[in-house]
């Protein structure tokens, strides 16, 4: 039988990044009697996880591809629980695809070989929605092929393949979540790795132009990350080994209907740019959700009211002296 949350000592992977630290936070919630976390903070931030060290969290600043890293661990800490988010991020694969593909595989394979070694109880991983590419058919659901258009998405994929044969293998409780496109506080705003909403928040606080690459046509279905949390948390008694699940709101929005809505919002009204279209662009996300509705109570967030705390999070965060806008 599976193990409770509350009363038991869990590793996350990955923890001090944006959907990984949110989820640290809901597990202290939950009474966890342990919450360990391993990251080696290559996007993630100690500033996401004050609240959760202030709580007891443990911390190692270390890297999950190594796998004595997690060994190290293993011997100091009695896991029975581990939840699988450690990744780079997609845009990553763009400058270094290779070790973007190694991350998502070694991971997952250090992960399950401990695992198979009775190291823990249960695994929980994280996919993602890239894995299935374009849509083939819409709305997506967990039978849809995976058609991974970056080594980002293909090493998510092996890895979503290596924990169904090991679960066939040799009986492991692992299972996989699929989150689609999360947005929310504490997603990376910085750099070229940054995702949409972030990076279009941040270059309207520093008076830079806007982007739209292609036809700004592409979609994309955006579920607010407390709303991922909260579906992870309910469908973890659930699920069965080797099981796969959408977290997604079954609506899509598109990036360049987003873009002009975030400028709205935060009254900018300077130059938004026409870029060429990127290779490899995921053209329409519109997920399935049934598989999920029917095993838990499903509460979504509005996209207007998600949106709304988000921006004004980054407002709060990105200083900028005599910036005085508020998301309206």
């Amino acid at each position: 039988m599976r193990s409770e949350i509350k009363g038991s000592s869990i590793l996350v992977t990955g923890g001090a990044g944006f959907i990984g630290s949110h989820l640290v936070d809901r597990l202290l919630d939950m009474q966890a009697k342990e919450v360990v976390i391993i990251d080696n903070l290559f996007l993630g931030s100690e500033e996401n996880l004050e609240s959760a060290i202030c709580r007891g969290a443990v911390l190692y600043k270390d890297d999950a591809e190594f796998a004595t890293s997690l060994e190290y661990i293993f011997e100091r800490h009695d896991i029975d629980i581990v939840f699988n988010c450690a990744t780079k991020a997609l845009n990553y694969s763009f400058m270094n695809p290779a070790n973007s593909f190694e991350t998502n595989t070694k991971v997952a394979i250090n992960l399950l070989e401990l695992q198979r070694k009775n190291s823990f109880k249960t695994l929980c991983h994280f996919s993602t929605s890239e894995v299935y590419g374009t849509a083939v058919y819409e709305p997506m659901d967990e039978a849809h092929p995976k058609n991974p258009t970056t080594l980002y998405a293909a090493g998510k994929a092996a890895a979503d393949l290596a924990v169904e044969t090991y679960v066939r293998m040799y009986d492991l409780d692992a299972f996989i979540v699929r989150p689609f496109n999360n947005y929310g506080p504490r997603q990376n705003y910085k750099g070229p790795m940054a995702g949409v909403i972030p990076i279009t928040a941040y270059r309207i606080l520093n008076g830079i132009p806007l982007e739209i690459h292609g036809s700004g046509r592409q979609s994309r279905d955006f579920i607010y990350v407390h709303d991922t949390v909260d579906a992870i948390i309910n469908v973890f008694p659930l699920l069965g080994a080797g099981e796969s699940v959408n977290i997604s709101t079954h609506h899509q929005v598109a990036i360049g209907d987003l873009i002009k809505l975030v400028a709205d919002k935060m009254d900018y009204t300077g130059e938004i740019l026409q870029k060429p279209a990127r290779n490899s662009d995921v053209l329409c996300h519109n997920a399935s959700n049934e598989k999920l509705c029917g095993m838990i109570d499903y509460n979504l967030t509005s996209f207007e009211e998600g949106l709304e705390k988000t921006l004004q999070w980054y407002v709060n965060r990105i200083v900028k002296i005599g910036y005085s806008c508020v998301p309206r």
